[in-house]
């Protein structure tokens, strides 16, 4: 459903409900839209209205829908629900989508829809529930199909034949001993054009890329997008077990994540930040960022107050200080982002950061030279002050090389403290490069004009 046209399906939806007419909205939420689109049409709006084209869904459909919806707004739907109609739901889930939103729902809640499974399904959520959402072990569905390495093509089909289906994104299938031991795989492709009297062991592929349960999600999409895989089997990093599989659709579902991740936790926001969050939540949310901006702004503004005799004798430089500021916070943003890209894509590490931070502190002192000349010129026709044009030249480059250094230098660091360099990368940056900008500017004024 392109955005025009969930845009026009949701004035629908807004004009029926204003005449009160909902048997049109029925029709569209059970049926004659796929459960993908109404999921999008209820995260595009607001509380009141989305609460009531929520009760406007079959029961039958409501589990449907449930796994296309963020996580947030799912996991608020199934706390209002009763223990019956929770259980129900939970049954239309895959294990490892069930999984994601149990883990967002109260404990009393968890343990009652565990309770309601059978106990072959019990186990192999909780399975699931013991690994950290972030990891391998959190994306995998333990919904495989194995085989032993020592029967026929012909057993394989007549096995296969026994499933009404089989699991989504089955593309090849997993070989395992009679422990439970990873030994292999046998593609479809190759299974389907083999002779029926052949061994799996003769025609098994060994040379297969396996992902172990604590590796971290980041990792195994960049392992996906390298080799192009469709699913890998998950193995116990110590027995080689097998435990599961990731598909292609959890590792869409991780890349999306992290690229959401990145561009709300710059701006101090959550992962799932739902667009039309109520409005005390979302004021709650957004008062702890503002206070930790706060924190920097009066740092900011103290080193200003330590040059308030000097602001006091020229007002030009209190006009001309934004633009020092501004200048290196823009730069050192353009590199913040450049590294943090580049650690995210496992490009940076210990042998070509000092390469990096050379490259940029160059790239800082040429744009420092041409920008510093260009409005040291502009501030000399302004002010007609060729001492103010020098200093705040000499400010700007000052700056930009902060700038550069620290965008380059804080999301390592960071990094190595265990410490998300998205969520606080940009607000120390925007401190320093506020501090150094003023702190020079002022400071060199101070020296030169007072």
């Amino acid at each position: 459903m392109t955005e025009q046209t969930t845009q026009e399906h949701l004035q629908t939806v807004n004009e029926s409900l204003e005449s009160g007419t909902t048997m049109q909205i029925r029709y569209l939420l059970n049926g004659a839209l796929p459960a993908q689109d109404v999921a999008r049409l209820l995260e595009s709006s607001p509380p009141k209205e989305r609460k009531l084209l929520w009760d406007l869904i079959d029961d039958k459909n409501e589990g449907e829908v449930l796994q296309y919806l963020s996580e947030d707004i799912s996991a608020q739907f199934m706390k209002t629900m009763d223990t019956e109609r929770l259980v129900a739901v939970s049954e239309q889930f895959e294990h490892d989508d069930l999984t994601n939103i149990l883990q967002h729902l109260p404990e009393t809640l968890v343990k009652e829809v565990l309770a309601s499974m059978t106990a072959q399904n019990r186990a192999r959520v909780e399975t699931l529930l013991s690994y950290s959402e972030d990891s391998a072990g959190g994306l995998m569905n333990t919904d495989t199909i194995t085989i032993r390495p020592n029967i026929t093509v012909d057993i394989v089909f007549r096995f296969l034949r026994r499933h009404q289906e089989l699991p989504d994104m089955t593309d090849n299938l997993l070989i395992v001993s009679r422990s439970d031991k990873f030994l292999g795989t046998l593609p479809l492709t190759k299974l389907l054009v083999a002779d029926t009297s052949s061994t799996v062991r003769e025609i098994m592929e060994t040379e297969t890329t396996t992902i172990t349960s604590d590796m971290p999600a980041s990792e195994v999409a960049q392992l996906f997008e390298k080799l192009d895989l469709v699913s890998a089997p998950v193995i116990d990093p110590e027995t080689k077990k097998l435990l599961g599989r990731i598909t292609i659709d959890d590792v869409v579902d991780v890349i999306r994540d992290e690229a959401e991740h990145s561009m709300l936790s710059m701006a101090g926001l959550e992962d799932d930040e739902d667009t039309f969050a109520p409005i005390l939540k979302t004021t709650r949310r957004r008062a702890v960022w503002l206070g930790v901006n706060l924190v920097t702004a009066f740092i900011a503004s103290y080193v200003i107050g330590l040059f308030q005799d000097t602001l006091d004798q020229i007002v030009a430089l209190a006009i001309l200080m934004p633009i020092v500021a501004s200048m290196g916070g823009i730069a050192g943003s353009q590199v913040l982002t450049l590294v943090i890209r580049g650690i995210a894509l496992n490009q940076i590490g210990a042998t070509n950061t000092g390469w990096l931070l050379n490259r940029e502190i160059v790239v800082g002192a040429l744009n420092g030279i041409l920008w510093a000349t260009v409005i040291a010129a502009m501030t000399a026709l302004w002010f007609d002050n060729l001492q103010i044009a020098y200093i705040i030249a000499a400010a700007i480059i000052i700056n930009l090389l902060f700038a550069a250094i620290t965008g380059t230098m804080l999301p390592v660091i960071l990094k190595k403290l265990g410490v998300d360099p998205a969520l606080a990368g940009s607000v120390i940056l925007t401190t320093v490069t506020d501090v150094v900008g003023f702190l020079s500017f002022l400071g060199l004024a101070t020296l030169f004009l007072v």
